[in-house]
C-alpha cells in the first residue's frame, strides 16, 4: 500500500469512516503528481508554468472559435469554459452550494461537515461511494422501491448485495420499523443504507414527524453501537408540494448526530437547477467528532477517485452554474418550475380521485413531492408499458413487473388527465 495511502488511513483511524473503509477506499490516495504539482505551481509558477498539459496563448487556453463563439461575449473567459477545472470542482461552487445547502437546511447552521466535492453527476458520486465504503460480502440497505442503477452500481460493480425493505408499512407510511429490522439483521453490526427522497419511482418524502422518527431510530440504533454509513440521494430535494412534508434533508438531522454514523449527501444541479446535461453533482461528508484534518483525508480520498476515474470533472458546467447561483433570477427561475411541477402534481391528484373505484387494478402509491408516482399494478406492469405504447403511443416506466411508474414532470397540466385516463383505460381493457 503507498504511503499517501497509509497515511490518510491513519489519520482515519479509530472513527466510523474507517470501520466502512474498503480494500479501495484503503489503497486510495491523492497522489502528488501532474495535478497535484500543477496546483501548486499555479500560484507560485509566476514566470512559467510548464506543468499541464493545456495548450495555452497568453495567459488563457486555447480553443475553437466555432465553441467559443456561441457564448456571449465577454460572458466567461476561456479559462472558464476550456482548461481543466480544479480537483474536487471550482472552489467558488463548491461555497456557493454549500452556503445554499444551509439556506435550505437551515438546522445545519452550526454543525460541521465537509466542503461539497463536484462530482460528474449523481451516478459518478453514488459509484464512487460504493467502491471507498462497499465492496463483496457487504450488504447496501435500500426500500423495495427505488432506483434500479443502485443495485447495478453495488452489484456489477463490487459484487456487494442488496437488502430491501418495504418501503411502506401497513398505515402506507414510511416502514420505519422495517428499516430497523433490516439493519438488525445485517450480522456484523455494520450497516450502509441509501435512501432517496423524494423518492424514485413513487415521489414520496417523509412527512416532518416521519423524518424526526427515522432519524431517531438510526441514533437509537447507533447508541446500540451499530455502526451506520448512511448515504441521502436529494437528487429531487427541493421539489416538495405539501405542507406536512419534511423540507430539510435527512443529512441534516445526521451530520454529528453521532460518532457512529457517517452520513453522505448527494446532491445535483441536474434536478435541482435544471441543468440535466451538465453532469455537476455533490458529495458532502458528515460525523459527530470528525476533525478538520479527518475531513481533509475523507476529500483525499474522494480526490484521488475522482482522479482515478474521470480525472477532472467538467468545467463548462461549473461556471456556469455559478453565473447562475450568482445572478437574481437564479432562485426566481426554480420558484418558477417549482410552481409548473405542483400544478401538475394537484392535477394529478385531483384526477386520481374519480378512479378510486378502478384502484384493485392500478392502487397509487402515496406520492407528495418530486418528479414521478407510481401504482402496485394487479397484472404485468411489462404487459400493461408494451400496450399502452403500442395502442396508445404512451411511454411509461415497468420496474419489476409490478410497478407501473409516471413522470407527470415530462407532461404538460393540461395533459395530465388526458393521461391518467388513458393509463386507467388500458389497465381496464388489459385486467377487468
Amino acid at each position: 500500500m503507498k504511503e499517501l495511502a497509509m497515511q490518510l488511513n491513519e489519520t482515519l483511524k479509530s472513527t466510523v469512516v474507517s470501520d466502512f473503509l474498503s480494500d479501495v477506499g484503503k489503497r486510495i490516495f491523492f497522489p502528488k503528481g501532474i495535478v497535484a504539482q500543477s496546483a501548486e505551481a499555479k500560484s507560485k509558477a509566476t514566470l512559467y508554468n510548464a506543468t499541464i498539459g493545456m495548450a495555452v496563448k497568453d495567459g488563457q487556453p486555447m480553443y475553437l472559435s466555432d465553441i467559443y463563439n456561441q457564448f456571449v461575449p465577454g460572458a466567461f473567459k476561456p479559462a472558464q469554459l476550456f482548461s481543466y477545472a480544479p480537483g474536487g470542482g471550482d472552489p467558488v461552487l463548491r461555497n456557493l452550494w454549500k452556503e445554499e445547502m444551509i439556506e435550505k437546511n437551515p438546522s445545519l447552521q452550526g454543525k460541521r461537515f465537509s466542503l461539497p466535492i463536484v462530482t460528474g453527476g449523481l451516478t459518478h458520486m453514488l459509484s464512487m461511494i460504493s467502491q471507498m465504503f462497499s465492496q463483496d460480502g457487504d450488504t447496501l440497505i435500500i426500500p423495495d422501491l427505488a432506483w434500479d442503477n443502485y443495485e447495478l452500481i453495488y452489484t456489477s460493480l463490487n459484487n456487494a448485495q442488496i437488502k430491501q425493505f418495504k418501503m411502506y408499512d401497513e398505515h402506507m407510511a414510511f416502514n420505519i420499523k422495517g428499516l430497523v429490522d433490516a439493519v438488525r439483521s445485517i450480522p456484523s453490526r455494520k450497516a450502509r443504507l441509501l435512501l432517496n427522497f423524494p423518492n424514485n419511482p413513487t415521489g414520496y418524502t417523509p412527512s416532518k414527524d416521519e423524518m424526526d422518527a427515522l432519524a431517531d431510530a438510526l441514533v437509537s440504533l447507533a447508541n446500540e453501537g451499530y455502526k451506520l454509513l448512511v448515504i441521502s440521494d436529494d437528487a429531487y430535494f427541493g421539489l416538495f408540494y405539501e405542507e406536512e412534508t419534511a423540507k430539510e434533508s435527512l443529512f441534516a438531522r445526521l451530520c454529528n448526530a453521532h460518532e457512529n454514523i457517517l452520513s453522505i449527501k448527494g446532491d445535483a444541479a441536474t434536478k435541482e437547477s435544471m441543468a440535466w446535461g451538465f453532469r455537476v453533482a455533490f458529495a458532502t461528508f458528515g460525523c459527530k467528532g470528525l476533525t478538520d484534518e479527518q475531513y481533509d483525508a475523507l476529500d483525499k480520498k474522494m480526490l484521488g477517485m475522482i482522479r482515478a476515474t474521470v480525472s477532472s470533472c467538467e468545467h463548462p458546467g461549473q461556471s456556469l452554474l455559478i453565473h447562475a447561483m450568482q445572478n437574481k433570477g437564479y432562485k426566481e427561475d426554480k420558484m418558477a418550475v417549482l410552481k409548473e411541477m405542483e400544478g401538475r402534481y394537484r392535477k394529478l391528484k385531483q384526477t386520481l380521485l374519480s378512479y378510486e373505484e378502478k384502484f384493485n387494478l392500478l392502487r397509487p402509491y402515496p406520492f407528495n413531492s418530486g418528479y414521478f408516482m407510481a401504482f402496485a399494478t394487479k397484472g404485468s406492469a411489462e404487459q400493461l408499458r408494451k400496450y399502452l405504447l403500442d395502442t396508445y403511443h404512451i411511454g411509461c416506466i415497468n420496474i419489476m413487473d409490478t410497478t407501473f411508474r409516471v413522470a407527470y414532470c415530462s407532461v404538460p397540466e393540461d395533459k395530465i388527465a388526458d393521461l391518467v385516463n388513458t393509463v386507467y383505460k388500458a389497465a381496464d381493457e388489459l385486467w377487468s
